[in-house]
């Protein structure tokens, strides 16, 4: 089984696309992990807001609670950290290694034998998102952050992989 460089010229798989069945992964370049992230962020406080917006109309007496949370930086932080890392472990579990930005992008996570992720890994992919300077671990090329090497998962381009999980078996 290949990992490529996403900055290498991927290899052609028509030739052998009967004869060599392994998959071959190709990683997924760092402009798209990093867009992934801003989608995913974006989407995320989207999706707080919302929450917020129905928690006033059901309960507006309890709105204090958010704000005396929002007072208090350090439980804002931990508490949006933590929901951060159960927001994208809840994603990528229900969509089998994809979140809303690897939708967009056409990226996936995946073991690195080219499997598709189960709900463990997915979650504990998420809480480790939320180790203070991992995001600088994805700095490089190629991007191998800290959630990808602590569960042995690899996000790939969709479009020039071919793994166990693709629905459309080669």
């Amino acid at each position: 089984m290949d990992i490529i460089d996403p900055v290498q010229t991927p290899p052609d798989h028509e030739q052998d696309l009967f004869t060599n069945m392994a998959p071959v992964l190709v990683q997924a370049n760092a402009g798209k992990r990093l867009l992934n992230l801003i989608i995913d962020r974006v989407a995320f406080y989207a999706f707080l807001y919302v929450i917020g917006l129905i928690w006033g109309l059901v309960s507006p007496g309890t709105i204090g609670v958010l704000e005396d949370i929002a007072a208090n930086r350090i439980v804002d932080m931990l508490l949006t950290m933590l929901l951060f890392a159960i927001y994208m472990g809840a994603q990528e579990a229900m969509f089998k290694g994809k979140s809303l930005g690897k939708f967009i992008t056409g990226t996936r996570a995946v073991y690195n034998d080219g499997g598709t992720i189960n709900t463990s890994t997915a979650f504990t992919r998420g809480i480790s998102r939320i180790v203070p300077l991992e995001p600088f671990s994805a700095l490089g090329t190629p991007t191998y952050p800290w959630h990808d090497k602590w569960t042995d998962t690899i996000v790939i381009d969709e479009k020039q992989s071919r793994y166990f999980g693709n629905e459309t078996q080669y």
